[in-house]
């Protein structure tokens, strides 16, 4: 841009006597303009002059004229001649444009008139506008003191519409209070009734009110009209609940909860008669429910089979016992005495339905206490949870059952106090106790406490007679006389069968009841039974016959043990005892056939192979053992099996008890066969041994029979 100056200047310069032609000399007016050299130009200051120099030495312009080499001061001249040309040419076009400047100037003076004139215009309409502001403002203010008057006069209206609404008293409820039946729509203009009666109760002001005067006769009215209505209604309809055969919870819960409210209005606004509803319902229910359960009652103990009598012990004598029974028991409920069988059937069925008598009556069936009992509680259960619910939805409190049940509840414990004296059936007994304890998980399940306390005295009472009951049981073995009991008969013994059958029972019931003093009750009752039947097996005369009569019994006891349940410590006990027994029994039987065999191998087999005997084993000492088995082994190994089979009741604990003795036969006379080895020259013996795989093919014989 500066070159572009330069340039521009300097053909100015160049075309100043062209332009001369057209324009007048301006000289006239403005003298010679002439740039006179500055003498004082050797004072100049040269301070700077590196910087511009080092500034400019990258202009264009500069570098033009220095390459040049023009006198800056005659270039400097010719730049000022230039300028002074070019300001001449601007006078001279600004007075070529005076007219139009000064036309300009009027133009300009009329717009600030106009604007003037306008400005005036528009500060009236400014004026007026605020004016209008104002107005605007002051209707605002009465727009809003007018919604608020509003505001206030509905909220007034309001108050004051409800305040008449509930104090007011249509005719048409006075009509259906007075004149209605008890219906539906009779307990809806209970329900208004009663919020007006607390409306005029509750808040201050309004007792204050004139209005209040003229209404509050007409409110008493009403309100002992309709106590004295709804007392007549409720009353009528609990005479119903006396009437023979009436189903009380059908009518609880499809007539009377209807009309739920009702009592509470008696509750609210006329507590006095509420009383006397609440009385009359509990002396009506004490005694329908006392009567339908005394009823039930006795006809229940029409169903009764009695199991067990105070002669019904583990070690009592058959034949004793047997005087004892009541004639009318038939004789095939005998061994329920003793043992569980089908009577655990009692607690699959605990939630079944109560036994309805009379129908249990004419099929002429008997049925066991624990069945009547649970039968009883079910009945009981159903009646108390029924009625527990009706009393907290119909009146509110569930108090009031306590004093409901009070009468059936001292009927059925007269009942249970007349019965449990004399029951000598501890099985039975188990059974009430664990079906009790059922019932407490299902009265716990349905979240219903009203039967709690009384369930609780039931198994506390139940448990001190079972503990009598079995210590019976205990006491009849301990005490019990052997020579009367014992028979000239290997066969497991009833007595013995009567504890199996018994212990059995009592620890499959155990299981879920979990009693650790019954656990220990019943070690004793084992340590009692051990010792009577070693007393029993010691009267036997034989060694051998009193092995077999043990073995037979603790083969019986588990098996008893193993079809009830897992027997546990007990059932181990008696595996060991059968085990320990059985090895005796082993070894008698192989004496009893092959006493020379055995009485060799035992002594004089066991000193040769200690190298320490001093007298050696000589064919001689031998031959005749060798020869008398091979002789007879046969025939003595079928005696055994003979034997066996007679001796013990159990095919099965038999077969396994000949398995065993010829097993061990085998081990002796494999041990005389390596004795035989061993003695010089017995190898002369070799034609007359048995070979192992004979006897082992004897075995297998058995062993299929088995």
């Amino acid at each position: 841009m500066a070159e572009l100056a330069m340039n521009t200047l300097g053909q100015s310069y160049n075309d100043t006597n062209d332009t001369q032609k057209f324009v007048f000399d301006l000289g006239e007016f403005v003298g010679d303009l002439s740039v006179e050299e500055d003498t004082a130009s050797d004072d100049i200051s040269l301070e700077g002059l590196q910087q511009e120099l080092e500034e400019c030495k990258n202009d264009d312009v500069v570098a033009n004229i220095l390459s040049k080499g023009t006198k800056l001061r005659d270039y400097t001249k010719g730049v000022e001649n230039n300028l002074r040309q070019v300001e001449l040419d601007s006078i001279q076009d600004y007075i070529k444009e005076s007219d139009n400047l000064v036309s300009l100037h009027d133009q300009i003076r009329d717009c600030d008139l106009i604007l003037s004139q306008m400005e005036t215009l528009l500060g009236g309409f400014q004026d007026e506008i605020g004016s209008i502001s104002s107005d605007i403002k002051i209707l605002q203010e009465k727009s809003m003191d007018m919604g608020l008057k509003l505001k206030n006069r509905k909220v007034a209206e309001s108050k004051l519409a409800k305040f008449v609404e509930d104090i007011i008293v249509p005719p048409r409820m006075i009509d259906i209070i007075v004149d209605g039946e008890v219906n539906d729509e009779y307990m809806r203009t209970l329900e208004i009734l009663s919020k007006k009666l607390k409306f005029v109760q509750a808040d201050s002001l309004v007792k204050t009110s004139n209005a209040l005067k003229d209404v509050q006769p007409e409110l008493e009215k009403l309100r002992q009209k309709a106590v004295s209505k709804v007392f007549e209604f409720i009353v009528q309809k609990l005479y119903a609940l006396r009437k023979p055969k009436t189903n009380i919870q059908i009518l609880q819960q499809s007539v009377l909860l209807k009309y739920r409210y009702l009592m509470s209005f008696l509750k609210e606004h006329g507590k006095e008669i509420y009383n006397e509803v609440r009385a009359a319902y509990i002396d009506t229910m004490n005694k329908v429910l006392s009567a339908q359960f005394l009823a039930y009652i006795q006809a229940l103990e029409k169903l009764q089979l009695d199991i067990a009598t105070s002669s019904d012990l583990i070690g009592v004598e058959a034949r004793v016992a047997s005087l004892f029974s009541r004639g009318r028991e038939p004789l095939k409920n005998r061994s329920a005495v003793f043992a569980l069988g089908d009577r655990l059937n009692i607690l699959k069925e605990i939630e079944e339905p109560a036994l309805i008598p009379h129908i249990a009556e004419a099929s002429s069936r008997k049925y066991p206490y624990e069945v009547l009992f649970r039968s009883l509680h079910k009945l009981l259960m159903d009646s108390a949870s029924s009625e527990y619910l009706f009393c907290g939805d119909f009146f509110g409190e569930e108090s009031i059952f306590s004093e409901i049940f009070a009468g059936p509840l001292l009927v059925i414990d007269d009942h249970f106090n007349t019965i449990l004296p004399n029951c000598f059936d501890a099985i039975g007994l188990m059974l009430m106790i664990c079906i009790i304890h059922r019932h407490q998980v299902i009265m716990s399940r349905r979240r219903i406490p009203c039967l709690d306390s009384y369930l609780d005295k039931v198994n506390i009472s139940l448990w001190p007679r079972f503990k009598m009951v079995f210590d019976m049981h205990l006491n009849s073995l301990r005490n019990a006389n052997v020579k009367s009991l014992w028979e000239d008969d290997v066969h497991p013994h009833y007595v013995m069968r009567r504890y199996a059958e018994f212990t059995a029972s009592l620890i499959h019931l155990n299981v879920e009841y979990g009693d650790g003093q019954l656990e220990l009750n019943m070690e004793r009752l084992l340590k009692a039974g051990d010792d009577l039947l070693v007393n029993l097996a010691n009267t036997f005369p034989k060694r051998k016959l009193q092995t077999v009569f043990l073995i037979n019994n603790y083969d019986m006891t588990i098996a008893v043990l193993k079809e009830a349940s897992e027997g546990g410590k007990i059932q181990m006990h008696f595996e060991e005892l059968l085990k320990n027994n059985t090895a005796v029994f082993v070894e008698e039987l192989l004496l009893e056939h092959f006493s020379n065999l055995i009485k060799f191998v035992k002594n004089r087999a066991s000193e040769d192979s200690s190298s320490g005997s001093e007298k050696p084993i000589t064919v001689a000492e031998v031959e005749p053992l060798v020869k008398d088995f091979a002789g007879r082994w046969k025939a003595a190994i079928e005696l055994m099996h003979k034997d066996v089979i007679t001796s013990f009741s159990n095919f099965l604990c038999g077969m396994d008890i000949l398995r065993s003795a010829l097993t061990q036969l085998l081990l002796y006379y494999t041990r005389l066969s390596d004795c035989l080895k061993k003695i010089a020259g017995g190898s002369a013996l070799n034609k007359d041994l048995v070979s192992i795989s004979s006897i082992m093919y004897e075995i297998k014989k058995y062993s299929r029979t088995f």
